[in-house]
């Protein structure tokens, strides 16, 4: 017989997590669903241990700056330390202590692969067997997102690592070859460089991180080059040799190129979740994004109970996005009325190379294709004593996408040193149309680099 709870959860990631706790904490009862370990791909193989390995070297970086430091600072960073420290951020990839939260917050844990068995039903196949659950109000999917593996002769063959096994080696490997030039590319390039691999980084388009501004793209490229990445642009791998799926990898790129090297990363985009969730029960199609109305309830689906939060919806591929749509989902399922729109709209993002890269809302060119009437407004990091303070060399650069005729922000984005804790004014600036001339009166203190908003807004005219 049926299990029956007011919630089914598919997925205990940080998104699944979050619409439990959310719905719970409603007074509802709550089945939440995890094949895996609970917390997800972000605790365990993406955000926490890919921060955990970039964040030695951006000490060693800033240290290295520092007038007094800079000429104490010697050798290389310890691999092993740095590795162990990742262990212990991903709790030796063990969940209890999630577990152990997801009891107090009243949410039942239930181990399997759970897929759509039909309307408001959910089949859980775990290593007890099978169970049937139930849902009275909604049933949420929460399964994230998986690598996308290219069709490259040879390349699925060769056992390449994607984002888990890029985050989660044991070793250095003495030579890597990483495909693809965003996130996950760039920073994990930077993190096994600074533990001593030799990188090549080889990228199919002009510039790294093209959905940001230029200027991101030529920082960053500098900054691996700088660090000792091997960075080739324009390129792409035709064709991947690795003999039993071990051993030396051999990558032939389209410029004729080859590199040979003893581990080969992929980081070149991801797919929604949802191959093996059971959507063809309800009238959906298995393997592509579950489409959802800013209620974050499937568009297609009678009835209103399916919801669909994070990356398995295709709006934003973010884990605190997915966790902002869930905490609405929640919401709604609850009874609130609600709208997503930030997760369109004022979307904050940081990569956690050095420098950083931090941005909120629109590109100019995203800009200008809405239509919008923009004007843009640029200054040196380095130009506000706080970033001079840090130490001499460092600096970045900072950008506002202003809309000229309701006078708000609509686009920000930095470089530079530790400028992801600058985000957040950006955000609450876009987020809440706060008008430039009120923001004017929105005083930094000195000598620190929030300073810039000062400068940008100066620029600006004001």
């Amino acid at each position: 017989m049926a299990e029956t709870f007011d919630v089914v959860v598919i997925g205990g990631g940080p998104t699944g997590e979050n619409v439990g706790a959310r719905a719970a904490a409603a007074g509802l009862s709550v089945a939440l669903v995890e094949r895996e370990l609970l917390g997800g791909e972000c605790s365990y193989w993406a955000c926490i241990p890919s921060k955990a390995l970039l964040r030695p070297a951006e000490a060693q970086w800033l240290a290295r700056h520092a007038p007094g430091v800079g000429e104490t600072v010697k050798g290389a960073i310890d691999a092993r330390a740095v590795l162990e420290r990742r262990d212990a951020m991903v709790q030796g990839y063990k969940d209890d202590s999630q577990v152990k939260w997801a009891e107090g917050a009243k949410l039942t844990v239930v181990r399997g692969h759970g897929r759509l068995s039909g309307p408001r039903t959910v089949r859980v196949e775990g290593s007890g067997g099978a169970r049937e659950l139930m849902a009275r109000k909604a049933v949420v999917l929460a399964t994230g997102s998986r690598p996308r593996l290219p069709d490259v002769p040879g390349l699925k063959e060769a056992r390449p690592w994607d984002n888990r096994e890029g985050t989660a080696a044991k070793q250095v490997p003495r030579r890597l070859v990483v495909l693809g030039g965003g996130a996950v590319a760039v920073e994990l390039a930077q993190a096994w460089r600074s533990l001593g691999a030799e990188v090549t980084l080889a990228q199919r388009g002009r510039g790294l991180l093209s959905r940001f501004e230029p200027f991101v793209s030529q920082e960053v490229e500098q900054a691996l080059r700088d660090s000792g990445v091997t960075v080739r642009l324009g390129t792409q791998a035709t064709r991947v040799e690795r003999p039993g799926g071990r051993g030396e990898v051999t990558v032939t790129l389209s410029t004729g190129e080859v590199v040979r090297a003893d581990e080969l990363l992929v980081a070149m985009g991801r797919v929604a979740n949802t191959a093996e969730l059971g959507l063809e029960t309800v009238g959906l199609t298995p393997g592509k994004p579950v489409e959802v109305d800013d209620q974050l309830r499937a568009k297609s689906v009678e009835g209103g109970w399916l919801y669909a939060c994070g990356d398995v919806n295709g709006r934003n591929l973010l884990t605190h996005m997915g966790k902002y749509q869930a905490r609405l989902a929640g919401d709604h399922i609850a009874g609130k009325e609600v709208r997503a729109w930030a997760d369109a709209k004022a979307t904050p993002q940081v990569i956690f190379t050095h420098p950083q890269v931090a941005s909120v809302g629109l590109t100019e060119a995203q800009a200008r294709e809405r239509g919008l009437n923009v004007r843009t407004v640029l200054t040196s990091l380095g130009s506000v004593a706080g970033t001079s303070l840090l130490g001499p060399g460092l600096g970045g650069t900072a950008m506002l996408v202003v809309d000229e005729r309701r006078r708000v922000i609509v686009g920000a984005t930095f470089t530079g040193p530790g400028i992801g804790e600058l985000l957040h004014a950006a955000t609450i600036a876009v987020a809440g149309e706060v008008p430039l001339d009120t923001l004017w009166h929105a005083v930094p203190s000195f000598p620190t680099v929030s300073e810039v908003w000062l400068r940008l807004l100066e620029a600006y005219g004001l």
